[in-house]
């Protein structure tokens, strides 16, 4: 479908949201204590912002009570891992440390491009009694996924990697989950990557032990419907579960509102899938609130974000966290959560950046959450970001400055 922004304009006459402020109602507590629902939602913030939300609990204390819970197995999976002395993930490496001295069965994946580049803690982790560390290498792609099961019962998904920043400078999100036939297919995948990075055949997929139950009902008292998600297509025993098209369908079905935050977007011609089906939202007068990292001011990004910014239906901000008190941190003070929420009632929230090989050769996970609470949270999350004050409205007519990102 080729977009016309005539079909915006034609839509506004009926829109009923089209000049609808948005409004972030009180909503009741997700928990009442850690262990009280089958899913949390679990943040993390840049220090030294207003970008922290009282009612969710923060990564940094949620993977130390993880891990420090583990009684028989830990398996992460990692895009890469790097820590500093004294810092938040500096006590949750010791924390795993631990757990390995009590016989807690280790398995660390991580991604053999990045290992190249940051080999320090995974050769660490090797060191540890009874753990196990692989790389996966895969041409062509990459594991950009981010999550770890705790005695295969439990499991964490998010955008947080396993990095010091991710947990002290860095916005991302992410959810503990409980629900048995979530974390069943979140072991799938690992055990299907385990095998690959150990010399197995890339066609084949591996079951987790005692997984072989189908997913009969995929709801949870008081939380929704909740399923898996995840990419590449090709790579996961059941195809169903590829997130780019369960993606699309959300913002098809949306009614009223459509509001999206990630660090990085590509669109149309090389990624056209989800860009359209925002572009078909708008045209059918949904409102669609586009939100996005200021690293994507940078030249070879910046193009994409200023074509899809069409309002008053579709409109895109940027949002740029401001710097540390300390100074410039390299590949920091940014926001790098990856969700969709759809009329504040089904949401995705997972590992994929919105660019073409995240969801046709990477590696990535997330889930689906349709009904509960967690949609309704998120929705407001967005609205805290959307109307705070570190964005700006795209201007497709003006020439950014692209931010430091990395190094000095």
């Amino acid at each position: 479908m080729r977009f016309v922004p005539a079909l915006i304009a034609s839509a506004l006459a009926t829109a009923a949201l089209a000049d609808e402020p948005i409004v972030t109602k009180p909503l009741a507590p997700l928990r009442t204590g850690p262990a009280a629902l089958p899913i949390e939602l679990v943040e993390s913030w840049p220090s030294e912002t207003k970008l922290d939300h009282a009612d969710i609990r923060d990564a940094k204390d949620v993977w130390l009570e993880m891990v420090e819970g583990a009684k028989k197995s830990l398996d992460f999976a990692e895009m890469y891992a790097v820590s500093e002395p004294g810092t938040a993930l500096d006590k949750i490496v010791k924390a795993l440390e631990a757990a390995a001295a009590r016989g807690v069965k280790i398995r660390w994946l991580g991604e053999a491009n990045f290992y190249k580049k940051l080999p320090e803690l995974m050769d660490r982790f090797t060191k540890l009694p009874g753990a196990e560390v692989r790389r996966l290498g895969v041409k062509g792609a990459f594991h950009h996924a981010k999550y770890f099961l705790v005695d295969g019962e439990q499991g964490f998904i998010g955008s947080q990697n396993f990095d010091w920043k991710s947990l002290e400078h860095i916005q991302e999100l992410g959810i503990r989950v409980r629900i048995p036939h979530v974390v069943r297919a979140l072991r799938d995948v690992f055990e299907t990557d385990w095998a690959l990075a150990g010399g197995g055949d890339k066609g084949a997929r591996v079951k987790a032990a005692g997984t072989d139950k189908a997913c009969d009902d995929c709801a949870a008292p008081d939380v929704g419907r909740i399923t898996f998600a995840a990419s590449p297509k090709g790579l996961l025993h059941d195809e169903t579960n590829w997130d780019l098209p369960r993606m699309v369908g959300l913002i098809d079905s949306a009614k009223k509102t459509v509001r999206v935050q990630v660090m990085t977007y590509g669109g149309a011609p090389k990624f056209p899938d989800l860009e359209q089906a925002l572009q078909r939202a708008a045209a059918r007068g949904v409102k669609v609130e586009l939100l996005v990292a200021h690293w994507i001011k940078r030249k070879h990004t910046a193009a994409g974000i200023k074509k899809v910014h069409a309002p008053p239906l579709l409109t895109a901000k940027i949002l740029t966290v401001p710097p540390h008190s300390k100074g410039h941190i390299p590949f920091a003070r940014v926001i790098h959560a990856k969700y969709l929420v759809v009329d504040g009632a089904r949401a995705w929230l997972g590992t994929s950046n919105w660019e073409r090989g995240y969801f046709h050769s990477n590696r990535n996970v997330g889930v689906i959450v349709e009904g509960g609470a967690i949609p309704a949270r998120l929705d407001a999350f967005h609205a805290d970001n959307w109307n705070g004050p570190y964005v700006e409205v795209v201007d497709p007519a003006k020439e950014y400055e692209a931010p430091n990102v990395g190094e000095d």
